[in-house]
C-alpha cells in the first residue's frame, strides 16, 4: 500500500508532462522517451534489489530506515503546510498548461520519426519521478525479507492505473487528491522508517510488527494537530 500510494503520486506528476509532450510534439516521441526511462528504472530495481541480501539486515534497517523516515517527513511537512494553507496546493492543470507552452516554444529536432526534444523531455520527467519510486520500492523491500516483491507490485499497479487513465482521458488527472495522498504516504513512510530504525538499532518494539500501525497512527495524530495549529489565525499573525 505504501509503495502503491507513493508511486501513484509520482506517476500522476510524470503523466502531466508526458501528456503535454505528446499533445504538442507527438505521441510516438513522448511514449518512446517514457518507455526508455521505464526500461532503465526496471533494470536498476533488478540490479540493486538482490544486492541488498549481501548486507546484514540490521545495517539495512538502520540505513534504509533513516532514509525512509526522512523521506516521509519531507512529504509530510509539505502536506501539512498545504493542508494549513501555508503553501499552495499542487495544480496539475496549471502544470499541464505550463509544460504545453514550453513544448510549443521548443526547437524542432527530429531523428527519423522521433522528435529528439520530445523524447528527451518524456525520458527526463519519467526518470526524475521514477527514481523516487525506485528508491521507495528498494527501501521498502529492504526492510524485511520478502518485501521487495509486494513493494514492486504496488508500484507497478500504480503505474498501470495512471497509464490507463491517461490513455483513456488524454488529460491531466487533476481530480486526484494529490495532497491527501502525500499526507497519507508521509505518515506511512514515517511509521515504517521509525520502526526499521528502531529494529536496526537493536530496540525491541512492543508487539513486534503490531508497533507499525501504532507508529503510523501516532504520526497521523501529530500531523493533524500540526496542520490545525498552522491554520490558527493567532499563529499566522505572529509569523
Amino acid at each position: 500500500m505504501a509503495a502503491f500510494l507513493a508511486s501513484l503520486v509520482e506517476c500522476v506528476e510524470a503523466l502531466t508532462v508526458i501528456l503535454a509532450v505528446g499533445t504538442v510534439r507527438g505521441w510516438r516521441s513522448a511514449l518512446a522517451g517514457a518507455a526508455g526511462a521505464l526500461a532503465v528504472l526496471a533494470f536498476l530495481v533488478a540490479l540493486l534489489g538482490p544486492q541488498l541480501r549481501r548486507i546484514p539486515l540490521h545495517v539495512i534497517q538502520l540505513g534504509v530506515g533513516t532514509m525512509v523516515l526522512l523521506f516521509g517527513l519531507r512529504w509530510l511537512r509539505k502536506a501539512i503546510l498545504r493542508a494549513a494553507g501555508r503553501i499552495p496546493l499542487h495544480d496539475e492543470e496549471a502544470a499541464y498548461v505550463k509544460n504545453t507552452s514550453a513544448m510549443r516554444s521548443g526547437p524542432l529536432s527530429r531523428t527519423g520519426n522521433l522528435d529528439r526534444v520530445a523524447v528527451a523531455a518524456a525520458f527526463h520527467i519519467t526518470m526524475l519521478e521514477g527514481t523516487e519510486v525506485v528508491f521507495l520500492v528498494i527501501a521498502l523491500g529492504a526492510g524485511r525479507a520478502g518485501l521487495l516483491l509486494p513493494a514492486s507490485v504496488g508500484a507497478l499497479i500504480a503505474l498501470a492505473v495512471v497509464a490507463g487513465l491517461g490513455l483513456a482521458l488524454h488529460r491531466p488527472l487533476a481530480k486526484v487528491p494529490e495532497n491527501s495522498l502525500k499526507f497519507a504516504v508521509g505518515v506511512l513512510l514515517a511509521g515504517f522508517g521509525t520502526f526499521w530504525v528502531g529494529e536496526g538499532a537493536g530496540f525491541s518494539w512492543p508487539g513486534s510488527d503490531l508497533a507499525i500501525p501504532a507508529l503510523v497512527a501516532a504520526y497521523l495524530a501529530i500531523a493533524l494537530v500540526l496542520a490545525a495549529a498552522a491554520r490558527d489565525p493567532a499563529i499566522q499573525a505572529g509569523n
